[in-house]
C-alpha cells in the first residue's frame, strides 16, 4: 500500500516546487530521503525493563525493530563505560517513512498540548530538519 502523502507529493507538490523554485532539472526538487527517530535514555538504559519498554514502544510506533545505541568510549565524569547502552534509534525509508510522516503530521502533532506549529528554524545548512519532543 502506497502512502497517501507519497502520492500527493509525487503528483502535486513536486510540480509546484519545480515551478516555484525555477529548477532546471526535476532532480533539483527537494525530497525526503530518510527519517531517523532516536531516544536517548542515558543511564536509565541500564535498567533492562526501561530499555525493553522503549524498544517495544518504538516497534509499535515505527513498525521496525530499533537498534540499541552504545557509548563509543568511557567518560568518568558521566559514569559511562565503553559499550554501555545509552539509547535506541530507528531509520525509516521508503513507504514506511511516508506513512510515519503522514501519521505524525495528521495525528500526533495536532494532539500535542499547546501545539503552535513547527519551528522553521529547525533546518541546518545541509537541509536536515530537527524536531525535539518531550
Amino acid at each position: 500500500m502506497v502512502a497517501k502523502l507519497k502520492t500527493t507529493y509525487q503528483e502535486k507538490i513536486t510540480e509546484t516546487l519545480y515551478k516555484s523554485l525555477e529548477c532546471k532539472n526535476r532532480h533539483e526538487v527537494p525530497k525526503l530521503v530518510k527519517i531517523q527517530i532516536n531516544r536517548g535514555l542515558g543511564l536509565a538504559a541500564q535498567n533492562t525493563a526501561i530499555l525493553k519498554k522503549s524498544i517495544e514502544e518504538f516497534r509499535l510506533i515505527t513498525g521496525q525493530q530499533p537498534v540499541v545505541t552504545k557509548s563509543k568510549k568511557s567518560v568518568a565524569g558521566f559514569k559511562i563505560r565503553d559499550e554501555m547502552a545509552l539509547g535506541i534509534t530507528v531509520t525509516l525509508r521508503g513507504d514506511k517513512m511516508y506513512s510515519f510522516l503522514d501519521r505524525f503530521i495528521n495525528l500526533a502533532l495536532p494532539r500535542s498540548r499547546d501545539f503552535q506549529g513547527l519551528n522553521p528554524k529547525g533546518f541546518d545548512k545541509y537541509g536536515n530538519y530537527t524536531i525535539g519532543l518531550n
